[in-house]
């Protein structure tokens, strides 16, 4: 197994990445911009570089740098910033949720200088540290093959949970499609608990009907195990704003089922109903912004603070 790493983004999800290689023997050297980050990945035991630069440095070649950042700005700026200080035969992974069309630019962006490149579409949320990440992963198989044992490590079990799906921008790629999935699931799911909810006269109780869900039923998920907790605490869905934000997927998805032609009425109803919460208010609104919270760790709004 390779016994080191860079790992560029420590917030919640490359925090977790880091604590479940650090728990594997990898040793990590750690980049964040914010130093209360930093902080925490060296108090689980990762090295903490005060660059980019720092961090390459640190790091014996060839180098596999694993960027979990948020799509946009920020990968874009440390892709551009690795190109140059990255050597011939280093690895980049983007672990983040880049857009697939991106992703094939940042490549050749890398290529072109004899860095390699994977893009990783990771899920498993805030939870992924204790239970593991599914990843979907892009680029080629020699490259994957390299970084093999740390994908065994990241993933729920040693060859379950994660595979290589295709070439490079294909791992970005089947993510954007589980991004589009988990929508239409989540506003089916917030759709039918609004229904319960507006129910009064048959004195329901959605928690107790959530609870009998999960044991059996044809639509028993994680994400209704995520429900019946945040019925569980219904003081605490009280107080979130029924404002529910889009990190992008979505948008990437119709956008794509309108390129290609292919019908996807779910994903793209549920997209505008994203849209539309920030607009009117309601149940169903409040239980998505919870469980994006939940398996995410997605900030959600206070009520009141809707804008």
């Amino acid at each position: 197994m390779r016994r080191e790493i860079g790992v560029v983004g420590l917030g919640k999800i490359g925090l977790g990445v880091t604590r479940r290689l650090l728990r594997a023997g990898v040793a990590v050297v750690g980049f964040d911009s914010r130093a209360e980050a930093r902080a925490a990945a060296a108090a689980a035991g990762a090295r903490a570089a005060s660059g980019l630069d720092d961090l390459v440095n640190r790091l014996e070649p060839p180098r596999v740098v694993w960027l979990v950042l948020p799509a946009g700005s920020a990968v874009a700026t440390t892709i551009d910033a690795l190109s140059t200080s990255l050597a011939a035969e280093d690895l980049v992974v983007d672990g983040g949720n880049s857009d697939y069309r991106i992703s094939l630019e940042h490549g050749a962006t890398l290529g072109a200088h004899g860095v390699h490149f994977l893009d990783v579409g990771t899920s498993g949320g805030v939870h992924g540290d204790e239970h593991g990440f599914c990843l979907m992963v892009g680029g080629d198989e020699d490259q994957v093959e390299r970084v093999r044992p740390l994908l065994e490590v990241l993933a729920p079990a040693a060859g379950r949970g994660w595979g290589r799906v295709g070439g490079r921008g294909s791992g970005h790629f089947v993510k954007m499609i589980h991004n589009g999935i988990e929508y239409g699931l989540m506003q089916a799911y917030a759709e039918g608990f609004a229904l319960l909810d507006a129910k009064p006269d048959l004195a329901l109780d959605p928690q107790r009907v959530a609870e009998i869900w999960r044991q059996g039923s044809v639509i028993r998920s994680w994400l209704l195990d995520l429900i019946a907790e945040a019925l569980r605490r219904p003081e605490e869905l009280a107080g979130i704003a029924p404002w529910v934000p889009d990190s992008g997927g979505g948008r990437w998805t119709v956008r794509e089922a309108i390129d290609l032609g292919v019908p996807a009425p779910v994903i793209t109803a549920s997209l505008i109903q994203r849209l539309r919460s920030r607009e009117e208010r309601g149940f169903a609104e409040r239980l998505l912004a919870s469980l994006r919270g939940r398996f995410g760790g997605h900030e959600v709004k206070p009520t009141g603070d809707e804008n």
